[in-house]
């Protein structure tokens, strides 16, 4: 009896198993009629990582009872194969016989440089969750060609910005006042004044012979009869300074350097306004005497009739004795010419700085800030800011330095001088504060180094310091490639608003527009970056695809043929290139490419 019932387990057994065998290579068969979607195909590389959505539908009756069918994807490149996770259908959660199963799932994988070209694949598998056995579909469907790379099609943006040097190298006057005084009434000048400390002075001044421009003599009277009746009083003082000034020129033989001063007399007859600020100044007479002074000086009646007023008062002898003295006199304004190196002295001196052949004592940090500006060298420029950070420390220079190494970098890739740089670069920014130049071009080093996010984290700081117009395009100029890196298209279209300057700059710009899915106004910033540089081949690449994405041959070819001409290793890379998979048929697409 026992051996019987086992006799009747195990043919049940051997029949449940070929049933579900049975099932599953039903399923299989019926996976030929499945409907699997891949979008975007091609794939599409976004920031850094490759990201699709596939959707399958199975034929009705496919699934069978208590089975499960899964879909496998496979991204194969390159002798490499990436197994996706499955799209699991399960055929307990479709039950209504009349409506197709579809799912829609997405993927994402991390993207590296051998995955351009490539497939995704996928094959079926049928299994019995009771007994684990499965049956896969004999042969792997092609669903997909490649992955889309343009968003790696970026140009570096490159800017830096120099300090200013804080050099005047223009003409620059230096004032020198002087004044004689003549006793009342009285325009001869006298020995005693010649002789004073400020005759003396005087006279020093004009032995040196100083390089003048100017030399204003203004003469001035009292107000009182004997002053103010000599009508040419005030004029014979201006005058008799000058014949001073001119006999001391002959005496140290200025010779034709006289000839280029300007001598201008300014007579000042009959006016209250010196007398007035001295009064401001006198402090021998009370407020209240003062506001009398005042009321008659600026009341009506003429200048004699208000002198006359002035004589009335009891404390006018003070005044007579203490400020209109002072008011008989000739008032010299010369302007001479600073004394300056020149700019070729500068230049010469400046090197020899730099390599410590002469003192850094020998110019000012000013100075030396300007000489690098003098040169066309960058390196030259190099060493000149080196020696200033040693003479003076200051953000300026190190900036500088930051800057002038980021230069040489930009063209040597030598990273070494980019680490330098930023070691520069984050003195002088911690040397000042809320200064947008030293973050901006921290930045640009940080981007140079490779790290995006740094850059984007102090190009956004240096944003926030309201930098001018000029570093501002700096700024945004990082901070819109980095974005495209990001993945941040219609943020990277936003910053790249007003973005002007340069060819590379436009065409990142015409790029972010094309990810955003713009495609003619990618066209007009392409247009942009044409006109800047009518050889810039990328911006002629980029409008053969947003051509491309607008569907029109004619210009695909048209601006391929100019980004071919302009560099032909662009070749190659349209061969390849997925953005013109719909054109690799035509004669025309092809001959273009010949």
């Amino acid at each position: 009896m026992i051996q019987m019932r086992r006799l009747v387990f195990s043919l049940a057994l051997i029949g449940t198993l070929t049933l579900s065998g049975c099932a599953l290579d039903q399923m299989i068969k019926a996976a030929a009629e499945q409907d699997v979607v891949v979008t975007p195909n091609p794939l599409e590389l976004h920031a850094d990582t490759v990201t699709f959505e596939v959707s399958a539908t199975l034929p009705l009756k496919m699934l069978k009872k208590g089975k499960i069918y899964t879909i496998y994807p496979f991204y194969t490149y390159n002798g490499t194969e990436l197994a996706l996770e499955g799209i699991e259908f399960k055929a307990d959660d479709f039950t209504d016989p009349t409506v197709q199963p579809r799912l829609t799932q997405s993927f994402s994988f991390p993207y590296t440089p051998e995955m351009k070209q490539g497939e995704i694949f996928v094959e079926g598998e049928a299994r019995d969750p009771n007994n684990g056995k499965s049956v896969r579909t004999p042969a792997r469907l092609k669903l997909v060609d490649g992955v889309i790379t343009t968003s790696l099609l970026t140009q570096d943006p490159f800017g830096v910005t120099f300090a200013e040097h804080g050099y005047n190298n223009q003409e620059e006057l230096i004032p020198t006042n002087i004044s004689f005084f003549f006793e009342q009434g009285r325009s001869q000048l006298r020995r005693s004044e010649t002789r004073s400390d400020r005759g003396q002075e005087f006279d020093a001044f004009i032995a040196a012979k100083n390089v003048t421009r100017t030399v204003t003599i203004t003469g001035t009277h009292s107000p009182e009869g004997s002053e103010r009746i000599n009508s040419d009083l005030a004029k014979d003082r201006a005058e008799a300074i000058e014949e001073w000034y001119r006999d001391q020129m002959d005496k140290y033989d200025y010779q034709g350097m006289a000839d280029s001063i300007e001598f201008i007399l300014k007579p000042v007859i009959e006016d209250w306004g010196l007398f007035l600020e001295m009064l401001d100044d006198y402090n021998e007479i009370s407020a209240e005497e003062k506001g009398q002074v005042r009321r008659i000086v600026g009341g009506s009646g003429d200048f004699e009739s208000k002198e006359d007023e002035l004589g009335k008062l009891p404390f006018y002898k003070q005044l007579f004795d203490d400020l209109y003295p002072e008011l008989r006199r000739a008032k010299s304004d010369i302007l001479t010419v600073k004394p300056k190196k020149s700019d070729a002295q500068i230049s010469i001196l400046a090197k020899q700085v730099a390599d410590g052949s002469i003192s850094a004592d020998t110019l000012t940090i000013e100075e030396m800030m300007y000489a690098a500006t003098l040169t066309p060298s960058m390196e030259e420029k190099m060493n000149i800011y080196a020696a200033a950070v040693k003479k003076a420390d200051t953000w300026q220079a190190h900036n500088n330095l930051g800057a002038s190494l980021l230069a040489l970098a930009s063209r040597s890739g030598d990273q070494a001088q980019i680490e330098k740089a930023v070691t520069h670069l984050e003195q002088a920014k911690l040397k000042v504060s809320n200064n947008a130049m030293p973050a901006a071009n921290l930045g640009m080093a940080y981007y140079m180094q490779g790290n995006y996010e740094g850059a984007y984290e102090t190009m956004n700081e240096a944003a926030d310091m309201r930098p001018s117009t000029d570093l501002m395009r700096q700024v945004n100029a990082v901070r819109g490639v980095v974005e495209i890196k990001k993945g941040m298209y219609n943020q990277a279209v936003t910053t790249f608003a007003n973005i002007e300057g340069n060819a590379p700059n436009y065409t990142n710009k015409g790029l972010a527009m094309i990810l955003n899915k713009d495609y003619q106004t990618a066209r007009t910033a392409l247009g942009d970056a044409i006109e800047e540089d009518s050889n810039y081949a990328m911006a002629y690449y980029l409008a053969a695809v947003a051509a491309a994405r607008l569907k029109n041959e004619a210009d695909v070819i048209a601006n391929l043929v100019k980004a071919i001409d302009a560099n032909p290793e662009l070749k190659e890379m349209a061969v390849i290139d997925l953005e013109f998979t719909n054109y690799q048929d035509s004669a025309d697409f092809q001959a273009a490419l010949d």
